[in-house]
């Protein structure tokens, strides 16, 4: 039996989620005030990712590790790629 899940559910807590990407929890708010990658909360404000999130997340973590983007940079990158989708 195959389950198929919606990528826009919210699933992963952000502690997961700094897990699973190796990126600081601050770093992961600090892009969620920016507007950059805003995940669906609780309510009671915890936090929670979808797959789509952590697709975006994960090549956000490329930008940042090994091409040194920083958060300006990322936000427009990052317009452009939604832009294409």
């Amino acid at each position: 039996m195959e389950y198929l899940v919606d990528e826009n559910e919210p699933l992963y807590s952000i502690g997961v989620v700094s897990k699973i990407l190796d990126l600081p929890e601050w770093t992961l708010r600090t892009l969620d005030r920016a507007g950059i990658v805003c995940p669906q909360r609780t309510e009671g404000g915890t936090r929670l990712y979808s797959n789509a999130d952590l697709k975006k997340l994960k090549y956000i973590a490329y930008l940042i590790k090994e091409e040194k983007v920083n958060i300006n940079g990322i936000r427009i990158i990052i317009r452009m790629w939604e832009e294409q989708e």
